[in-house]
């Protein structure tokens, strides 16, 4: 009787532990899918927290971010697309290594491109602003788990793609 207590309680514990860790993942892509901008509409939240912005630099940092999600999706969607083809020339039966090592460079130049469009949105919103909020908009660089400030947060995703 003991023994069927003991195991009742320890396989609550397990299936308990094992929804935490369900809840916890989902929580770090609670960001996902939804749009970056949203974050800097109010002033204390976000990457805008702190800054000071003037309506007409929130306007302008709304207008560059819906910009540059609008040049950047289909390139996300096309390395969504070469990244599904990598993995198929990877399990084929017979493996291509020149098809494999092409294709790798064509992920590399889609990254290339989608970092060079983040890079030119960053320094225009920078361009619009004051020599004080430079500062604290360069101090954000790194809190924000990229290079690049506004670009979003890190998903933790690891080796996962």
């Amino acid at each position: 009787m003991k023994a069927k207590i003991l195991c009742l309680v320890l396989l609550m514990g397990l299936s308990v532990a094992a929804f935490a860790q369900k809840t916890e993942n989902s929580s770090k892509n609670s960001m996902r899918g939804q749009d970056h901008s949203l974050m800097m509409q109010d002033g204390n939240r976000g990457p805008a927290n702190g800054m000071n912005l003037t309506d007409a630099q929130k306007d302008a940092f709304k207008k560059s971010m819906m910009d540059m999600q609008k040049q950047i999706q289909p390139l996300r969607n096309e390395l969504g697309e070469v990244k599904a083809h990598q993995k198929t020339l990877m399990t084929a039966e017979k493996t291509d290594l020149s098809a494999i090592n092409k294709n790798i460079e064509k992920i590399g130049a889609i990254r290339v491109e989608i970092a060079k469009i983040q890079a030119k949105c960053h320094l225009d919103m920078r361009a619009q602003l004051t020599d004080d909020q430079k500062l604290k908009f360069d101090m954000m660089k790194g809190k924000m788990g990229h290079g690049n400030g506004f670009k979003g947060m890190k998903h933790g995703r690891g080796m996962r793609g």
